[in-house]
């Protein structure tokens, strides 16, 4: 399917919708055109990465949905509101887990209710339900220096979650853990997000950032490749693996034929640099697994 009938879902209520948003730097070398004309819906309880060179506007892009950058052109909704301003009903999650080292991990994740001005109180039940959820209820008294990398992230991850935001705007979230904690941290993002779960609640809407094709690959419903600045979308393509995915996921043809659609699109806009590290991460994705 072309990439321009894919950034629109086909059915059910957008989450988020960008028509043809773009975001020029002043600099005092001049302009710099960072996003151009990017136009996609993201349907609600869907999971979309984004994919492309370093420097192409993922992160920006991000910022934009959040509120915490204002577009250049063109239009950004969520949940049918326009965005002019930072929103509150997200939850984010950075590469760094940004974890206060004088606060034990429950009061790490309880400082979203503190900041919104709600008290603790009514959340510490949620708080620790969300510990637990994660493995981390026997951590809570426990400082983040005391956890590892990925502990700290499962942590970070019950913050952004803590006042239930029907929204998760991640950015490179496991890009400096070691390979085989991102791998678990992927298969345990999507435990979290609801696969095989059976939930009471509708699964979160996630926009996901990522240099990784095989972690895009095998969490999300859709992945946007991205073109070298100026970003815009060159291709979209539908992940159609069966949920809920595992380990073996990664072993399946489907998954590998998914991921050379994926390098090639980006080949398509990258430089011959770019294209090399594609290309490593491929090869390794493959062999690996």
């Amino acid at each position: 399917m072309a990439a321009v009938e894919q950034t629109r879902r086909a059915s059910g209520e957008a989450s988020i919708s960008l028509a043809r948003v773009g975001m020029v730097y002043q600099t005092d070398g001049g302009p710099v055109e960072a996003l151009r004309h990017i136009s996609l819906d993201v349907g609600r309880g869907e999971f979309v990465s984004l994919v492309g060179p370093s420097g192409c506007g993922k992160s920006t892009l991000l910022r934009i949905v959040a509120g915490l950058r204002s577009a250049t052109t063109g239009a950004v909704n969520v949940d049918g509101v326009p965005v002019l301003e930072p929103i509150s009903n997200i939850g984010m999650v950075f590469q760094a887990p940004v974890l206060l080292k004088w606060r034990t991990v429950l009061d790490n994740v309880l400082l979203p209710a503190e900041l919104a001005g709600r008290g603790t109180s009514g959340y510490r039940q949620r708080a620790m339900e969300l510990l637990r959820l994660v493995g981390l209820g026997d951590f809570a008294g426990k400082r983040p220096h005391e956890l590892s990398g990925g502990m700290q992230q499962r942590a970070s991850i019950c913050r952004a979650l803590l006042l239930d935001p029907p929204l998760l705007l991640m950015d490179e979230p496991f890009g400096a853990l070691d390979a085989m904690t991102r791998d678990d941290m992927n298969i345990e993002l999507l435990r979290i997000w609801g696969e095989g779960l059976g939930a009471g609640g509708p699964r979160k809407t996630i926009l996901f950032v990522t240099h990784s094709i095989p972690e895009a690959v095998i969490l999300s419903d859709r992945v946007v490749v991205m073109s070298q600045r100026p970003g815009t979308i060159a291709a979209v393509e539908a992940i159609d693996l069966a949920r809920p995915r595992t380990v073996e996921t990664r072993a399946s043809e489907d998954f590998g034929r998914l991921l050379l659609a994926i390098h090639r699109a980006l080949n398509r806009g990258a430089s011959p640099h770019a294209n090399r590290r594609w290309a490593g991460e491929l090869g390794s994705s493959v062999h690996g697994h």
